[in-house]
Parts: C-alpha cells; structure tokens; sequence
C-alpha cells in the first residue's frame, strides 16, 4: 500500500494511492485506518512530503563500500546525526544551493524508515511492528559546512531543502535487500543494494530506540551507498539546473531539480 500526503484544492490530506488514482484515507495514519472513495487522479493532485517528522534521524557510514571509499573505519556501532525538520522538502520540488554555501552540495541515496507508533526500548525482533512503511530520500550534504568550516554535521545537513522525502510510504516491502541507486542528469551516480548495510534496520530501529524516544512519524535515514560525490576521484557536486532522482527498488522514484538561493 502506497501512503501518500497531498494537496488539492488548497487542503493537505492524507490519501492511498492504487496505479494513478487516489483515494480517501479514513482514519489515523499512525493506527487505524482504512480506504475511503476516489479522491482524484495522480496528476490533479500536488504530492507533498509523506509525512510530517517529529524528528529526523541519520545514520552515517551504515553501507561497507562507502566506509571504503572515504577511508573510514568500519563503525562498531550506528553513528547517529540529525537534520533539522525544516530541511524537509517534497517530490518535484527544488533543492536549494544555500547562499552561504552552494560550492560542494552533495547528493546521497537512503532508504527511509517512517515510524508508526511511540518505540523505546524495542528489541530487533518488535521493530516491524513499530514501522509504518518506507520512502526514498536524499541526504543532501553541504560537503565543505560538514568537513572543512564546521568540521560537524549539523549546519551542513540542514539548510532548507536539503531532506527530500517521498514520493510516498510504501507499507509492502522488505528492506533487506533493496536495490538503490542515484541518478544525476540521467547519469546513475550510486548503486548498490540495501543488503550492503552495516547494520540492517532491526538494528537500528532498536539501537535508537535505546537512546531516544522515536515517536509516531519520525524519520530514519538509514545510510548512503557509495558512489557519493565528494569521494570521487574527480568530484562532483549539485549545479544550478540539475536533476537529481532516488530510485529504490519496490517504492519508487524521488525526483527533484537544483537552483541556485537568488
């Protein structure tokens, strides 16, 4: 089941969506809901960000290939970061180079976790019944805020715009070995496999919920395969014009352009 949010007619809504067609949400999207009547098709309707987070929770360095490719150790346990929620930004929407930093933003495939319900203290084998469904997004990462100036991760994961999240939640699909790629300017940049995860996402759903609360609607971003454009040889990073797409097997694509902050 595809869980979408979505604007028509000036009111945001939730919404399932079956082929091109969306229908009434009834009920809570966090407990019970069900299917309501045809609301309209896909294209008369504004695709939001699926949900709204309470929190945004990263983990960094979660794929094998991609500790490799920028010199770092293997971690022995999730390394944990948070983008602030005002860098939530919707499918077909622009990603915005910062003023204060446009040279080196970066681009990075994750598969999304979107909880369901209040988790603390779960163990790996009660995650499934504390995740609603997954998404695609894209960590953008303003390289030389988070390596060179600031030398942490904070300012340089949450300017505006930088947590594209979307096209919707998808509630049918195992996480465990999904492909996953990025493609810039019909170019594929990354691709991998969800298998490639350090720790996969009964571990980190766990682990966090071991340190924090993760209430209804939080998002997890669960990593980046490699390929990112700062670790390439010669490096690449997001211009004004640019088309940026997520593609994760079995959810779908996240597609977003590139401008310059006027």
């Amino acid at each position: 089941m595809k869980i979408i949010r979505y604007q028509k007619d000036e009111k945001i809504k939730n919404g399932i969506l079956k082929d091109e067609t969306v229908f009434e949400l009834k009920g809570d999207v966090f407990s019970n809901f069900s299917v309501g009547q045809e609301v309209a098709k896909l294209e008369k309707i504004k695709l939001l960000a699926p949900v709204q987070p309470p929190n945004i929770i990263a983990i960094g360095l979660n794929y094998r290939q991609h500790a490799v490719e920028t010199g770092a150790e293997i971690p022995e346990r999730p390394v944990i970061f948070l983008k602030a929620t005002s860098s939530l930004t919707e499918p077909n929407s622009e990603i915005v180079l910062p003023k204060l930093a446009p040279a080196e933003v970066d681009f990075e495939a994750e598969l999304a976790v979107v909880i369901a319900k209040k988790a603390k203290n779960i163990e790996t084998v009660e995650v499934d019944d504390y995740v609603l469904g997954y998404s695609c997004a894209n960590d953008v990462s303003a390289r030389d805020c988070q390596k060179k100036l600031d030398k942490q991760w904070a300012r340089g994961k949450s300017f505006d715009t930088f947590c594209p999240l979307g096209p919707w939640i998808e509630t049918e699909v195992e996480p465990d070995d999904l492909k996953i790629k990025s493609i810039l300017n019909g170019k594929v940049m990354q691709q991998s496999k969800t298998s490639d995860m350090i720790f996969n996402i009964e571990q980190l759903v766990s682990y966090l919920s071991h340190n924090m609360t993760l209430l209804p609607g939080t998002v997890i971003l669960t990593g980046t395969p490699e390929g990112v454009g700062f670790a390439r040889e010669e490096k690449i990073f997001l211009r004004d014009g640019d088309q940026i797409t997520i593609e994760i097997e079995g959810i779908g694509s996240l597609k977003n352009t590139v401008r310059k902050e006027k």
